[in-house]
């Protein structure tokens, strides 16, 4: 999947959800956007797609959350935007997390440069006049 969407407004945003998740080829999507894009909001609303059972709300401190689906699987959400460094990634055990078959959604996933597998699904947010555009691409970078 190569494609831009246009969000008018929040309704528009389980129709591409649905649509991000049905094209990708990753479980990984990592999230780049201004702060008050609408990046956790984006992830309910996949995280809806996903039949996640959970409140889905910001892991900003705590780094990660957890939610669990229907099917008694999980959903992981991370926020790297408060982590100092490296070491805060390490420390929480993000591999079991992002090497595994579940989803998982990261915001600010520059922050974690160098650790982040080769495969997932690029989202990037940008606030235009009256509506937000979401680029979605799949990359695969081989090693």
């Amino acid at each position: 999947m190569n494609h831009i969407f246009i969000a008018k407004n929040e309704n528009d945003l389980f129709d591409i959800s649905k649509k991000i998740i049905d094209g990708s080829d990753s479980n990984l999507f990592l999230l780049y956007g201004d702060m008050g894009v609408g990046k956790t909001t984006l992830v309910k609303y996949l995280c809806s797609v996903l039949d996640v059972v959970d409140v889905v709300a910001s892991p900003t401190f705590s780094i990660v959350n957890q939610y669990k689906r229907f099917n008694d699987k999980y959903v992981f959400h991370f926020d790297f935007y408060r982590t100092k460094n490296k070491n805060e990634i390490f420390d929480i055990g993000y591999e079991e997390y992002l090497f595994s078959s579940s989803y998982c959604f990261v915001e600010w996933p520059e922050k974690a440069e160098g650790l982040l597998p080769n495969r997932f699904v690029k989202i990037e947010m940008k606030l235009e006049d009256d509506f937000r555009k979401i680029r979605v691409k799949n990359i695969n970078q081989k090693s």
